[in-house]
């Protein structure tokens, strides 16, 4: 089975909204988390979806479950304190529900609803043949590194950098294990999931994708988001 598990326990401070998480936020009546998992939902590769998000909020999302008819959704859990802990709710929780042996995790932000049937695809045949998928845009500008003195210590090539984005896949089984050990050893906030794996030496492979696959972290997020959406609905249109 392929398993969406879909991340949103923070409280989205940066986004500075008045009333509601970021996740909630309202883009044509319809809140942000939502416009994420109805791309899982209709995909006919995932066979299920498990949601971490504040506590507070479940009932809410309990709501926008029956509402929107997101039946694929199998259980909505609490996050936890750090990424790393909502994603790993998730995780146990998916395990629970659909069993570890042959399952892939697909791990995904909330708030990132721009993402598409292809990459969903891809994410799954590149744990297929390859064991892990972490979604990746080119940089479009050059990366380099610092160090603590805000001194530029490397300039990377371009043509070698990417942006890791999401879904971030893996062996359901794999990925619960590893999560297990870190927490385990004391490590309970990890970026990501591909930071977590590769911290325990798995080899991450890449699935590309376009720079579009945005997190809506910020009010610009926010904007780029809904200009994004309008543009993509209005080409529905002659």
């Amino acid at each position: 089975m392929n398993i969406a598990i879909i991340f949103a326990g923070g409280a989205g401070k940066r986004m500075h909204s008045k009333d509601r998480p970021k996740q909630f936020l309202l883009v044509h009546g319809k809140p942000i988390i939502v416009h994420t998992i109805e791309v899982f939902q209709y995909h006919k590769e995932i066979d299920g979806i498990v949601v971490a998000c504040l506590e507070d909020w479940i009932p809410y999302m309990e709501e926008m479950k029956y509402r929107y008819r997101l039946d694929k959704i199998g259980a909505i859990v609490p996050g936890g304190p750090t990424g790393q802990l909502s994603i790993y709710n998730g995780v146990k929780e998916a395990a629970k529900l659909y069993g570890e042996e042959g399952n892939i995790a697909l791990i995904h932000d909330g708030v990132r609803p721009l993402i598409d049937g292809k990459i969903i695809h891809e994410n799954i045949r590149g744990v297929r043949e390859h064991g892990s998928a972490v979604t990746c845009a080119p940089a479009q500008e050059t990366f380099v590194i610092i160090n603590d003195q805000g001194e530029i210590t490397q300039v990377e090539e371009r043509k070698y950098s990417r942006l890791a984005k999401a879904p971030e896949s893996f062996w359901l089984k794999e990925l619960l294990s590893v999560e297990e050990q870190a927490i385990k050893d004391g490590y309970t906030e990890m970026i990501d999931s591909c930071t977590l794996m590769r911290a325990y030496g798995r080899k991450m492979h890449v699935v590309e994708c376009s720079y579009e696959n945005i997190k809506v972290t910020t009010p610009n997020d926010f904007y780029t988001f809904r200009a994004l959406y309008d543009a993509r609905e209005n080409q529905q249109l002659q």
